[in-house]
């Protein structure tokens, strides 16, 4: 299978800054991406299943039937969809970009860890109740910064307590959207952020209270910082009831964004716009001022 390359996602915007669910109609189909980073993204994954599956799994009670559809669906989905690279035969699903196979009647492993194992997505499982959408099962091995346990069995409106702004916009908005999700529809968003790091799995780090970092500078800012941008998709799993919650992350070096002085010159817009508390919510402090004057220098505007 020839593996398209992968796709860069710019979602910052120029102008004042919105809190907006900023949702986006894709088909059914759309619920999984594959490209040229399939190969060694999957050997981190496996090697993180392997190896931490207590920090990376965790499954409530009652969750298994949304598990088991969910990879119901990924088994129709990728034959069809990506036909060199998945086949399927009866109860067999074969991965060729593996070589791996499994027997989807009775699977070695909880299904929702195999559709971890299958494609580049994490996958969150939402299951609906009074104080709204639960997180009741995920296979999370790329977190933004957060830990699948500190949020198992949590409302979604508490999971996203510490995010700023939310709860007075979104909370109720996002529980709403959820709950009157329909079957054959899916909604996608993205969501960015700029971080020293370009590492996958980032369970912690978020929100320290550092104010400079003198190690990057607007000499290298385009080399040691990185835009990480989440693509996450919603759709209902009707026979289970459940919502699934996908997340693909994908890094740039800021120098491959910052390439384009346009886009250099709207990534630093879209900073600019943020309100305090969301900058020191993304972890911008530490290099924002460096980061900043390595973007104006790339923009259409700068002298040189």
């Amino acid at each position: 299978m020839n593996l398209p390359d992968e796709p860069v996602y710019l979602p910052f915007e120029a102008g004042p800054f919105r809190m907006a669910m900023g949702l986006i109609a894709r088909t059914p189909d759309d619920l999984v991406t594959i490209d040229t980073n399939y190969p060694a993204e999957m050997a981190e994954r496996r090697m993180l299943l392997d190896t931490s599956r207590h920090e990376v799994f965790g499954a409530e009670p009652g969750s298994a039937a949304a598990g088991a559809e969910l990879l119901d669906r990924l088994a129709d989905l990728l034959p069809r969809r990506f036909p060199d690279g998945f086949t399927r035969d009866g109860r067999m699903l074969h991965n060729r970009l593996t070589g791996e196979t499994w027997d989807l009647a009775t699977p070695a492993l909880d299904p929702l860890e195999i559709a971890g194992r299958l494609v580049q997505e994490d996958f969150c499982l939402l299951r609906l109740s009074p104080e709204g959408p639960i997180l009741t099962a995920a296979v999370l091995c790329f977190p933004s910064r957060w830990r699948l346990h500190d949020k198992l069995g949590h409302p979604l409106a508490a999971i996203h307590g510490p995010v700023p702004i939310y709860a007075e916009r979104l909370a109720r908005p996002v529980d709403r959207l959820i709950a009157t999700l329909r079957e054959g529809k899916l909604v996608e968003r993205l969501n960015w952020s700029v971080t020293d790091d370009p590492a996958l799995s980032q369970p912690v780090g978020k929100h320290f209270r550092r104010t400079h970092n003198p190690d990057i500078t607007a000499a290298n800012a385009g080399e040691t910082l990185f835009l990480r941008v989440e693509r996450q998709t919603l759709g209902l799993l009707p026979n289970s009831g459940a919502v699934v919650f996908g997340i693909r992350v994908h890094v740039y070096p800021i120098a491959r964004i910052a390439a384009v002085p346009e886009v250099a010159a709207r990534l630093a817009d879209a900073l600019r716009a943020l309100p305090e508390e969301m900058r020191a919510y993304k972890s911008l402090p530490p290099f924002e001022s460096a980061l900043l004057a390595y973007l104006d220098a790339q923009s259409p505007n700068a002298k040189g």
